[in-house]
């Protein structure tokens, strides 16, 4: 048998002693009076001694009650402390969930900056192309690629996903790689995937057959982006997250033409945090940061999915 009596009859005792009442102690834990007697005799059943004096329609703490009180009460506080504190602290640390790909490139590059611009708060950031489970985690806000309606909740739209074909500066010079066309011959990352004969329609490009074999897939622009510059094909990814690598040169994005998805990037959270401080205050950077690479970015991509 455990040492520990039942929570509910050590908290009704907890009421009832320190308000010497069974009555008022069952208005406070809003239960009858009954109820507390019930408890209390089981606590004393348990215990082998009574915890109350009953004299006259009237309840008074025993010997043995009145040295199990202050214990008991200092326990029920620490444990009122402790979950305090956890709510404060909670309240000051922004958990995010974010798309692989987005999130361990635009994101995890401007991410000091907002903690920068609110050093109260701490940020907490995970990446997974699964949809997080909000009422299973302590996630905050996620960033999710879809069409915006996942039902429970707040779905703020960011803009469009695009794609356009990217590789190293050596495999274009290699294969020699001059129009869209060009690129049915070489070593596509994904070839099966959608998006290839998409962009290749868009390009001009009679549709291919699909490929008789899957080639290389990867989970994320991350890995496709190693996969690149190391020289091993060709990827469709989108040129926002990596701008830096195109800048100096170690990636290049050959073509113009872009594939605007029907898809779209969205914040969300839950419909009942709306107001939120943290989560309003994230929603409002990420905006504006975003906002600042719209310049480079066609408008098409500001139109949200249908």
């Amino acid at each position: 048998m455990s040492r520990l009596p039942p929570l509910a009859a050590v908290r009704t005792f907890e009421a009832a002693g320190r308000l010497q009442n069974f009555s008022r102690a069952a208005e406070e834990l809003g239960l009858t009076q009954a109820a507390v007697s019930y408890q209390i005799r089981q606590l004393e059943d348990r215990l082998g001694r009574a915890l109350f004096v009953r004299e006259k329609g009237r309840v008074r703490l025993s010997e043995t009650g009145q040295r199990l009180l202050p214990a008991i009460s200092n326990a029920f506080a620490t444990m009122g402390d402790a979950f305090a504190a956890l709510g404060s602290d909670e309240a000051d640390v922004l958990t995010i969930n974010a798309a692989t790909s987005f999130g361990g490139t635009w994101l995890s590059a401007r991410i000091g900056s907002f903690q920068l611009q609110y050093p109260e708060l701490a940020v907490r950031m995970s990446m997974s192309n699964e949809l997080v489970d909000f009422d299973a985690s302590n996630v905050d806000v996620a960033i999710r690629i879809g069409k915006g309606v996942w039902p429970g909740l707040r779905s703020d739209f960011l803009m469009r996903q695009y794609l356009a074909p990217i590789a190293s500066p050596a495999f274009i010079a290699e294969h020699d790689i001059r129009e869209p066309a060009d690129l049915l011959r070489v070593q596509r990352l994904a070839p099966n995937d959608s998006w290839w004969a998409a962009w290749f329609a868009l390009a001009g490009v009679e549709t291919p057959p699909v490929p008789s074999r899957r080639g290389i897939e990867l989970d994320s622009q991350l890995q496709e982006a190693s996969a690149v510059q190391a020289g091993f094909g060709v990827a469709m990814m989108t040129p926002l997250y990596w701008q830096g690598e195109l800048a100096s040169g170690r990636m290049v994005q050959p073509f113009d033409t872009l594939y605007v998805s029907t898809s779209g990037m969205w914040l969300v959270h839950r419909d009942n945090r709306v107001g939120v401080r943290k989560i309003e205050r994230f929603r409002e950077w990420l905006h504006a940061e975003i906002g600042k690479d719209r310049h480079i970015l066609p408008e098409a991509l500001w139109e949200p999915p249908s």
